[in-house]
C-alpha cells in the first residue's frame, strides 16, 4: 500500500478559465509547459521529457473549464494528479489548484516541481 499523501497547491492567473483550460486538457496545450512532447492515443497519454522512458496517463474526469484529473498508470489506483480552474467570489481571479499526491518526505521537492512547471505555463500565458 502506498504511503502517499494527497496534497493541494494554489496559484492565481492572469487569464481566463477558457483559455488556461487549453494549456490542461489538450495535448498541445500541456505539450506548451508540462512535458517535452504529449500524444493521444485511445484515450491514454503519452507524456515524453528528453531522453527518459515515456509515461503515460489516463483522463479520470473531466468538468470543461472546471477541472481535469489524470491517473498515471504506473500509480497506485486513487492517487491522481488534477488541476482544477476556480474563480474568487471578491475579485473574480482565477486561481490554478494543483492535487497531486508523494510521500510526506517528498511533497516539499515535489511542490517545488510544480512551483517550477507552473512558472512555465505562465510564461507560455503571457502572464
Amino acid at each position: 500500500m502506498s504511503k502517499k499523501q494527497l496534497y493541494t497547491i494554489e496559484f492565481p492567473v492572469r487569464c481566463s478559465p477558457a483559455i488556461l483550460w487549453g494549456f490542461l486538457s489538450s495535448p498541445v496545450g500541456l505539450q506548451e509547459w508540462f512535458a517535452d512532447k504529449v500524444d493521444e492515443w485511445e484515450g491514454i497519454l503519452t507524456f515524453s521529457w528528453g531522453s527518459d522512458a515515456p509515461d503515460k496517463a489516463k483522463i479520470l474526469e473531466e468538468e470543461e473549464e472546471h477541472f481535469i484529473r489524470y491517473h498515471w498508470l504506473h500509480s497506485e489506483k486513487g492517487e491522481y494528479f488534477e488541476f482544477r480552474i476556480s474563480k474568487t467570489e471578491i475579485s473574480n481571479q482565477t486561481v490554478l489548484m494543483i492535487s497531486d499526491f508523494a510521500e510526506k518526505s517528498e511533497i516539499k521537492d515535489a511542490t517545488q516541481l510544480w512551483d517550477y512547471q507552473v512558472k512555465e505555463l505562465f510564461h507560455r500565458l503571457g502572464s
